[in-house]
């Protein structure tokens, strides 16, 4: 079967910057149900419209494709008794935007006697990226997976 709108894909995948480093690799394979549903990097999903098991896709994606631009303003100072006492650089907290916009998860950059640094950027914010995956399982989407936007199952989406 090949890729195509309301397939679910099931994809191993490498991400490095551009000087070779390794940024993130999938431990496990993942699922995601192609076809529109923001639910992979528009440009990936675009080069593999139509591969079937066993082909991959190499791609250099540019910020705004892959993880965004940096955004300053997702950057926030905040009092230190807002957190916890244990608190670590490299946490992170699930906080609400200053215009209010829905949840983000913030990571805690910096600590000083009162005040917090958060980032609610991604990490890898303002990179271009090399993306390279491999796909492992095409099928057909189930009703409920399209209805949901996502793919449900062993790499995919768990609902509670």
């Amino acid at each position: 079967m090949n890729i195509g709108k309301n397939t679910v894909v099931t994809l191993t995948y490498i991400v490095r910057d551009l000087d070779g480093k390794l940024l993130e690799e999938s431990e496990e394979p993942v699922s995601y149900l192609h076809g529109g549903y923001d639910n992979i990097f528009p440009m990936v999903e675009q080069a593999l419209e139509g591969k079937a098991v066993g082909d991959s896709v190499d791609l250099k994606l540019q910020p705004v494709d892959a993880f965004g631009e940096y955004d300053e303003e997702l950057v926030r100072i905040e009092p230190r008794e807002a957190f916890p006492p244990e608190i670590e650089i490299g946490m992170q907290f699930v906080g609400s935007p200053v215009d209010g916009s829905e949840e983000m998860l913030y990571t805690v950059t910096d600590i000083a006697e009162e005040k917090v640094v958060v980032d609610g950027n991604h990490p890898y914010a303002g990179q271009a990226v090399h993306f390279h995956c491999a796909v492992t399982d095409v099928r057909a989407a189930a009703p409920d997976e399209i209805e949901h936007r996502h793919a449900h199952g062993a790499h995919g989406h768990h609902h509670e």
